[in-house]
Parts: structure tokens; sequence; C-alpha cells
């Protein structure tokens, strides 16, 4: 459980040796008000997202309005490829679902060395600044 190849190019917290975390396997129901927590990632290759995304096996450009959800929300897979709408302040941004923020796993190199997400994610690409 090293942090010797965390990217905190977001602002990621990164595992700590000895520390444990907290793992889920659901998440909220969804509805049309559902409470998320917004974060920020990159997609590109190289980016503190790690791998490629679970949905395509692709990066995706920053520029683009892209998010990864939280193990219960990401349903498997289910939710690959369609479009949800990410809702806040006042506005809103229509985003393709690429990804899992996995809330089972954490803290090794497929999860760039960061801790399990928390189960109501909705990580989501920098396009969503640019477009909200």
């Amino acid at each position: 459980m090293e942090n010797r190849q965390c990217n905190q190019e977001n602002d990621s917290d990164c595992c700590k040796a000895g520390e444990y975390y907290t793992t889920y396997k659901c998440s909220p129901p969804v509805s049309g008000n559902t409470k998320a927590v917004l974060t920020i990632n990159s997609f590109q290759e190289g980016g503190d997202g790690g791998g490629p995304s679970e949905c395509d096996n692709q990066y995706h450009s920053d520029e683009t309005p892209v998010v990864a959800l939280s193990t219960g929300w990401y349903s498997g897979g289910s939710r690959c490829l369609k479009n949800v709408v990410v809702s806040g302040n006042g506005r809103s941004v229509t985003a393709m679902v690429v990804d899992e923020c996995d809330s089972t796993m954490g803290c090794d190199e497929d999860h760039d060395y960061q801790p399990p997400c928390p189960n109501n994610i909705v990580d989501a690409s920098k396009a969503h600044y640019k477009y909200a």
C-alpha cells in the first residue's frame, strides 16, 4: 500500500502505508435528484485516472465530458457509454459513462495507488468545468 506511483494531478488522495480504507459494493438508489460527490479526474493517458476506461478500453480527452461512476452506480457496466446528467449550482452537463470508480478495491497499481472510491462518486473529466 505505497503511494510511490500515485498521480496527484487533480488533488487525488493517495494510499498511506498501514491505513485501512472502507469499501462498498452498492451505492444509494438512483433517482432524478440523487445526491453525489463530484470529483475531477483525468481520463487521458498518463493522467491520474490510471489505465484506459473500463467501458471501451480507451483513454479520453480532458476536453470531453465523460464520467466514472462508483461501483454500485456503474452496475457491472450496465451504464457504459450511456449519458448521464450531472447537475449542480443551477447548471447541468450531459456526460458519457466510460469508467468505474472502484469502490471495492484500491491502493494498487491498477487503481493508481489511490484508495477505493466512496459509494456516491461521480468522477468527472475537466470538461465539466468548461461546460458547466
